[in-house]
């Protein structure tokens, strides 16, 4: 399951299932060193099975570091990624600019 997820309405469940959602518009991850590659790839392939998701985000909890794929035709993503927490970027699959700063409130890096 995903850590952060935005879904279009009504919520479309898989066939008989309660517990996958299958129009999916934004997910985010968080990245710990156990599930980062998988984070990277098998799940990331397997979230863009969905016609509907737009958007990627891999938030790194070590460092301020944050990566984002957008959804820009069938096959193609175009990859950003953010390293200070001076910046900020537009969700543009739902319309929203954060702050990295924002992210990591409250959150003290070693």
């Amino acid at each position: 399951y995903p850590d952060f997820m935005v879904v279009a309405e009504p919520i479309e469940l898989k066939p008989g299932r309660k517990d996958t959602v299958m129009n999916v518009i934004l997910i985010a991850e968080v990245l710990s060193d156990s599930t980062e590659a998988y984070d990277r790839s098998q799940k990331f392939a397997h979230y863009r099975t969905m016609d509907s998701f737009q958007e990627y985000v891999l938030i790194d909890q070590y460092r301020p570091h944050v990566e984002r794929y957008e959804r820009k035709s069938a096959n193609q993503w175009l990859f950003t990624e953010y390293n200070s927490l001076e910046e900020a970027f537009v969700l543009s699959s739902v319309g929203v600019e954060i702050a990295i700063t924002d992210i990591y409130e409250s959150v003290k890096f070693e």
